[in-house]
């Protein structure tokens, strides 16, 4: 993984050299979330969707190449998760992670107005939380920085699109399991994985707006120097 943090990271310094423009953008993201779940022999309980509104933030450099074709990278803080009841026993469970999410992508279209684009995105969970409700009241509730109970990083991937005016529609799915199936705490004297026969992929759809964009952009002249234009 680090060797292909390492190669898309030169890939993207030596396209930046050829680059005809450079700028930066920053906003946020609603997320409508579910999850693909797979619970082995017991019965698959029912998937809620999760709406996350907060804290969900990005800041991206972008490549333009020319008019219809780019590409971007980034930092993200993201809020994901899901949540599933048992129609059984009435217990219902909030899962969600709070991750650091470095994203390369690819864009084609009219990079000033319309565009699709395209990418995978390395995501580090930092902060864990589960809570636990019967018939509708909130029994149980825990918070854990660098939990054990998830993965030490997530993969994924995403496609979306870009509307004038800064509006934005992405479609995101992780290919990594959201739980640690191997995770083991003591209950009642006795070691259990709690996650064992419980596989989640999280996918969401999320509208974002483009809130910031940098009021300098970096164009490449035909002799090679780098022109600044505000504006």
């Amino acid at each position: 993984m680090r060797k292909l943090l390492f190669t898309l990271l030169i890939g993207l310094m030596a396209h930046g050299l050829f680059a005809q423009k450079f700028y930066t953008t920053s906003g946020g993201e609603l997320i409508l979330s579910l999850a693909e779940i797979n619970s082995g022999d017991a019965p698959t309980p029912q998937n809620i969707v999760r709406f996350s509104p907060w804290f969900n933030v990005q800041s991206l450099g972008n490549v333009d190449f020319g008019d219809h074709a780019g590409m971007f990278f980034g930092l993200n803080v993201r809020n994901v998760g899901f949540i599933a009841k048992d129609n059984s026993t009435q217990v219902k469970k909030k899962y969600r992670v709070y991750n650091l999410g470095i994203p390369v992508g690819f864009k084609l279209g009219n990079m000033d107005s319309f565009f699709v684009y395209g990418g995978y995105e390395f995501e580090l969970p930092f902060n864990y939380k589960e809570k636990t409700f019967e018939n509708e009241v909130k029994t149980g509730k825990f918070n854990v920085w660098f939990s054990d109970r998830v993965p030490t990083y997530y993969h994924s991937v995403f496609v979306g699109f870009q509307f004038p005016y800064g509006a934005n529609l992405k479609f995101k799915y992780y290919l990594t399991p959201f739980h640690n199936a191997d995770f083991v705490e003591k209950i009642d004297g006795v070691d259990v994985k709690p996650y064992e026969n419980f596989e989640t992929n999280v996918f969401y759809l999320a509208l974002s707006f483009t809130m910031f964009r940098n009021s300098k952009v970096y164009y490449k002249s035909s002799n090679s120097h780098r022109v600044v234009v505000e504006y």
